[in-house]
């Protein structure tokens, strides 16, 4: 069964402006970790966040668990969000915040304003914050500032908090665009770890297409705002990439 369901979606940034996203439509089963390639441009980034609702669609459907996302608004919206996590590109931390304020603050929806305010997070919290930081190896670094780490670091903290929200849908924009490659291969694979452990289905915006191939089971091909490619990451060859990226400037 579909978790996610999206169907003829369209989006633009401006009322009067070209779309974005031209009747885009797909789906994420629960065991999925599909990927978004395709060049610049192409609308990876705006589609991901469609799903969030961080951008508001102009058109078509998103349905999560059968609830239609575009029609949601205010304390509805809150609560969408709390089952969605995401992993950003730029890791959108609070650099002056230790590494457990950061990962906690994946709580922070299921928190009152008066526990957030003075960082009185339940026991139970905190415990599971600790048990993220150990599975991605950041268990020595609790009481480090964010912005003392490096970009790996940074990004592991990125991933267990998203992952502290207890998230029915991983959303992941661009991890491993801020890495080297060595990094890049090692935070994909944990980001697959973990999600596999977890069992969350994960939808993931990703340029490098070798990552892609390497660890989702599925594939969507954008360009231009059009779908190129959807199926099995198996029925990928060089042919359809190269269609893919043939608008690309190298």
């Amino acid at each position: 069964m579909a978790i996610l369901e999206v169907r003829d979606l369209r989006a633009r940034y401006y009322a009067i402006g070209p779309d974005i996203l031209k009747g885009i439509s797909f789906s994420v089963e629960a065991d999925d970790f599909l990927a978004i390639i395709g060049p610049s441009g192409a609308g990876k980034s705006t589609l991901i966040r469609c799903v969030n609702r961080l951008v508001t669609p102009t058109g078509g459907q998103i349905l999560f668990y059968g609830r239609e996302v575009t029609r949601l608004h205010g304390r509805q919206l809150r609560l969408l969000r709390r089952d969605i996590g995401m992993i950003f590109q730029e890791f959108n931390l609070i650099d002056r915040m230790s590494v457990m304020d950061n990962v906690l603050s994946g709580r922070l929806g299921y928190t009152s304003s008066l526990r957030s305010l003075f960082r009185a997070f339940p026991r139970g919290d905190i415990q599971h914050a600790l048990d993220l930081l150990d599975r991605v190896g950041l268990l020595e670094f609790v009481d480090k500032r964010a912005d003392e780490l490096s970009g790996g670091q940074r990004q592991r903290v990125g991933i267990a908090r998203a992952l502290m929200q207890n998230p029915k849908l991983l959303l992941v924009d661009e991890p491993t665009s801020a890495l080297d490659p060595k990094i890049s291969r090692e935070v994909m694979a944990l980001i697959k770890h973990m999600a596999t452990e977890l069992k969350v289905p994960c939808l993931c915006n990703i340029h490098d297409v070798q990552l892609a191939m390497e660890f989702c089971n599925k594939i969507i091909g954008l360009q231009d705002g059009d779908k190129m490619f959807d199926g099995p990451t198996g029925e990928m060859d060089q042919t359809k990439l190269d269609e893919i990226y043939d608008m690309e400037v190298l």
